[in-house]
């Protein structure tokens, strides 16, 4: 007897037709046909399940801020922080944490049931950390919450930084964060780098640094953060987030780099939607996209997964808490095509960050969480397309969230009466 059992799915590897069952919020089968009963059935009817989505790099602390104080009238990341400097004196705890749940309730809709979030520590009161403490709490029966100690106007840039970051991680921060580009100088970049990771090592803790979030190909902490990495021995324990001047360094230069990172371990968490809304703004033709190496970093066998970074806040006036949306995006900038690009994508957006995260029994094995979506699609590369309705979400194999699917109807003579993308659509069936 099984808890729930999805009929007729297709996998993300391409198996098509399986059955899945689920017992005691794990998986228990996955089979060509379970010859059993469950307290519960659903029909895939040949559409993908797949494990949930995960956004391993968000700012929830700022979600749904859009407009307040004013619109980021620019378009810049400078702005952007700017514009956040302002809102940050008027914050309470009250109004984070309602923007935060309300966020966590959509996310629930798409899919996405693991989120690595930024908190702000460069305020001391830290409300921003309460908040979100409160928040991980709340939403941890349907939502894994990880949070990063963020020192936004930099570790020792802001007043009191140093001591700031400190005291949240003391009230249960999870994640040891830094700007080492937003720092006064490039030497303190490098020593905010130095000192973060040293703090990583003797708490045990894991680090998420935005890394070179700029145009400058001469903004080169990554170098430092990898043999920072190194140094520490927190191999796999690092990600470098954004890395966008990357894309603005000499090819020489990288074919060194990327090596070093390699033997870092370094998790990269590339933000497709906004480093290619930020960057660039200084060009005028030809005009950088800004987004980091993706096929490159892949190919050297790192471990790349892709982050939303932002829903509707002062850098971001967009989002919707679909990771398809970042993948789709991820695409068209990377120029990643091909069947097998797609693939890669979607683990991106999947696997690859749950390692990323450091996530324990997530996937879609037997024995791993019973943690599911089922989209209205074929297959990865259909979901990528067409961004589908997710039709059922599960956790630990229960439904929390049901959407009904997206059909078209047709009123034109001689022409069918209905329209389901996720099956018409389908390049085999055109």
């Amino acid at each position: 007897m099984f808890d729930i059992i999805i009929r007729n799915a297709n996998l993300p590897d391409g198996r098509s037709g399986f059955d899945i069952g689920a017992r005691d919020g794990k998986i228990a089968a996955i089979e060509k046909r379970i010859d059993a009963q469950a307290a519960e059935e659903i029909d895939a009817s040949g559409r993908l399940v797949s494990p949930p989505f995960c956004d391993p790099h968000f700012h929830m602390d700022a979600t749904l801020s859009l407009g307040m104080p004013r619109m980021n009238v620019s378009g810049t990341l400078l702005e952007g922080i700017a514009l956040w400097g302002e809102l940050r004196p008027t914050l309470t705890k009250e109004a984070l944490v309602e923007r935060a749940l309300r966020y966590c309730d959509l996310a629930v809709s798409q899919g996405l049931l693991f989120i690595r979030s930024h908190v702000d520590t460069s305020d001391p009161r830290l409300v921003t950390a309460e908040a979100l403490i409160e928040v991980r709490e709340r939403v941890a029966p349907y939502i894994t919450l990880q949070l990063v100690a963020f020192p936004q106007d930099g570790y020792y840039r802001a007043k009191d930084g140093e001591a700031s970051l400190e005291r949240a991680l003391d009230m249960g921060i999870d994640i040891v964060g830094g700007i080492p580009h937003f720092e006064r100088t490039m030497d303190d970049g490098r020593r905010s780098l130095e000192a973060l990771c040293r703090i990583a090592a003797e708490r045990g803790l894991p680090v998420d640094i935005h890394c070179d979030e700029t145009d400058d190909p001469m903004s080169r902490h990554i170098e430092t953060l990898a043999s920072e990495t190194v140094r520490y021995g927190l191999q796999g324990r690092v990600a470098g987030s954004h890395l966008t001047s990357m894309h603005s360094m000499d090819n020489y230069y990288v074919s060194k780099l990327i090596p070093l990172m390699a033997e870092a371990e370094i998790n990269v968490i590339p933000n497709p939607l906004i480093n290619i809304m930020l960057q660039g703004r200084h060009d005028t033709y030809p005009k950088r996209r800004g987004m980091t190496r993706v096929r490159e970093l892949m190919a050297a066998g790192l471990n790349v997964s892709f982050g939303q970074d932002c829903t509707m806040d002062p850098w971001y006036s967009m989002g919707s808490a679909d990771m398809l949306e970042v993948g789709h995006m991820a695409i068209h900038v990377a120029q990643m095509g091909g069947i097998e690009d797609k693939k890669r994508i979607f683990e991106g957006l999947t696997v690859n960050s749950a390692k990323t995260m450091g996530l324990e029994g997530y996937g879609l094995d037997v024995g791993c969480h019973a943690d599911l979506i089922i989209l209205q699609a074929a297959d990865v590369t259909e979901a990528l397309r067409l961004k589908p309705t997710r039709l059922f979400v599960l956790k630990n194999g229960k439904v929390i969230s049901r959407s009904a699917p997206r059909i078209g109807e047709l009123f034109i003579d001689g022409r069918p009466s209905s329209i389901d993308p996720g099956r018409d659509y389908v390049p085999s069936r055109i």
